[in-house]
């Protein structure tokens, strides 16, 4: 129905190099693949549209048009049908996209009065335009987003109503188990110590890996430990789409050496074809098959869930005087600073999911007037009472009247506004919220142990840390608070999550200057992890979703024509 943009895959690797990687098969990280959360239908109908035809009503059609990141370009995505002699038309024909949380999807919605069979948009008549984010839309209540549509001057062009819903196969996950007998013998003193690689395969003709087993050591007729994949991840809810399955004989140095594959589908597996010839004799058996659906985290977005966004600016001396160019505070009338990139790069996002838009703003290691006095919990906005500022550029305009009014100071404590933020988490445990801070710093550390103590208790609440590294300085220290190699620990007791994310914003600068492409890359980085550390809290805790609201039902109209 629709061309979908897929994610690029990755080529396949050949056989004859092997995997050097490989030296450990038990390091693949399946979330590290390059696909989408979940696929979403958007279903849009429209109310009041303007009036082209002078004896009869308009012939409404709906052409969605997407944004590529970085890029201002705007690409045909699809089109509805047309519906004949109607101003309120709701559209039959979907549009299937792939959603991922961690990226800001700009679409634009056009509508036109269809005059005749052409497909080039020039010979109709135009009726207006709805510009939103997909986040916007599955962040409304219900998932159901009303807008006006505007683009004709001095005309009221009614009004466009969009409705997400997540397509069911993308929250399956199956748990497979296989075995294999007579593979071939590759070790001189043993048999082999045999693995599987699974690849599904992308639109390009490429594979992109998906899995791999467990080594089984020293034997000609594994049977390989059951292991649960996503359906989206090993074949992005195509069922039809190739899996190829790679069997390997496990060498230490990485050399790994080819035993056999075959291909087969989701579909087919699904259907309980069970046994698969690899190399002559040799064969791999699917032993078991069960399907699992799991709730998601747009299950809980759905129901009413709020992301509450906090961010937390660093106001120490080390960032140089803000009036002069070389500052990081350095207010460039031209362009953002990196904290004002750091912070709208992942604030525009995270506000999609956020009903009210209002957001505490602190800083820390300033000293305030009128007397001086160094905090490291201040209100940007100089309201202690109430640090809330109204969207994302309301945070922007508390921050550069902050620089104004500060002195920059020292020293670099985190464990303030972390507490801060926890303090309200410890209030909210029934998954109604989930509270995400985002810290933006130049420095090293200066409280590690408090800091680690802090994230160690909030590891325990509904919230997530980001941690944006700006400037030149090294970063070392933060390395360990974000615990995806080793889990943090304080006075003994290990986080029970891992809940921060540390990335050093120079690693995220386009370096032909583009700074859309910088803030983009940068938020698809640091917010790809809080689906699953939302969902881990959830889990941790027995909380389900709360029921969706009653799905909007539009009155039916007659499909006529199509174009």
């Amino acid at each position: 129905m629709f061309a979908l943009e897929k994610p690029a895959g990755q080529p396949a690797t050949g056989r004859s190099g092997g995997f050097p990687n490989m030296a450990s098969v038990g390091d693949f990280n399946v979330l590290s693949s390059s696909i989408p959360a979940t696929k979403v239908e958007l279903s849009v109908s429209c109310r009041n549209l303007l009036d082209r035809d002078t004896f009869s009503k308009s012939d409404p059609i709906c052409v969605l048009y997407t944004q590529a990141i970085g890029n201002k370009e705007w690409r045909e995505f699809g089109r509805t049908e047309v519906i004949d002699n109607t101003l309120n038309p709701d559209f039959v024909r979907k549009f299937i996209m792939d959603y991922f949380f961690e990226e800001r999807e700009n679409l634009r919605f056009d509508f036109y009065d269809v005059d005749s069979k052409s497909p080039n948009l020039s010979k109709h008549d135009f009726l207006g335009q709805m510009f939103c984010t997909l986040g916007e839309i599955v962040g409304s209540q219900g998932s159901r987003l009303e807008k006006s549509i505007v683009g004709i001057p001095g005309k009221k062009c009614g009004t466009v109503i969009v409705t997400a819903e997540e397509l069911g196969c993308c929250r399956d996950s199956v748990l497979m188990q296989f075995c294999a007998n007579k593979l071939d013998k590759k070790d001189f003193f043993g048999k082999s110590d045999p693995f599987l690689v699974f690849h599904r395969s992308n639109e390009d003709g490429s594979f992109t890996i998906c899995h791999k087993t467990e080594v089984i050591k020293n034997t000609l007729n594994p049977v390989w430990q059951a292991f649960k994949i996503s359906v989206r991840a090993l074949c992005n809810g195509d069922y039809d789409r190739t899996i190829k399955v790679e069997v390997y004989d496990w060498d230490r140095d990485g050399s790994h050496d080819f035993i056999g594959e075959f291909t087969t589908s989701y579909r087919e597996l699904s259907r309980g074809q069970s046994q698969f010839n690899v190399y002559e004799v040799s064969t791999v058996t699917l032993l078991s098959f069960l399907i699992e659906t799991e709730v998601s985290f747009l299950d809980y977005i759905k129901g009413g869930t709020q992301i509450n966004f906090t961010v937390a600016i660093d106001f120490t001396a080390s960032n140089g005087n803000p009036s002069q160019p070389t500052s990081l505070h350095y207010m460039n009338p031209y362009q953002l600073n990196a904290y004002g990139m750091a912070l709208k790069a992942v604030g525009e996002i995270i506000q999609d999911y956020d009903s009210d838009k209002m957001f505490p703003a602190l800083g820390f290691g300033a000293r305030l007037p009128p007397d001086g006095r160094v905090s490291h919990e201040f209100a940007l906005n100089g309201n202690p009472q109430n640090p809330y500022c109204h969207g994302i550029d309301g945070v922007m305009e508390a921050y550069y009247r902050s620089l104004k009014s500060v002195q920059l100071y020292g020293p670099t404590n985190f464990a303030p506004v972390i507490n801060h933020v926890a303090r309200y988490a410890a209030s909210v445990k029934d998954g109604s919220q989930y509270f995400v801070l985002l810290i933006i710093t130049d420095g090293v550390i200066s409280d590690m142990a408090q800091t680690k103590e802090s994230i160690v208790n909030a590891s325990r609440l509904p919230m997530s840390i980001i941690i944006v590294g700006v400037g030149p300085a090294e970063f070392d220290a933060m390395e360990e608070l974000d615990g995806d190699v080793v889990r943090i620990s304080s006075r003994g007791k290990f986080a029970e999550r891992d809940i921060v994310q540390f990335v050093p914003f120079r690693d995220y600068i386009d370096r032909s200057g583009n700074h859309v492409l910088s803030m983009a890359r940068l938020a698809k980085d640091v917010l790809a992890e809080i689906p699953e550390q939302f969902l881990s809290y959830m889990r941790v805790r027995g909380i389900k979703p709360s029921p969706a609201p009653p799905p909007y039902t539009p009155p039916i109209h007659v499909l006529q024509t199509q174009i």
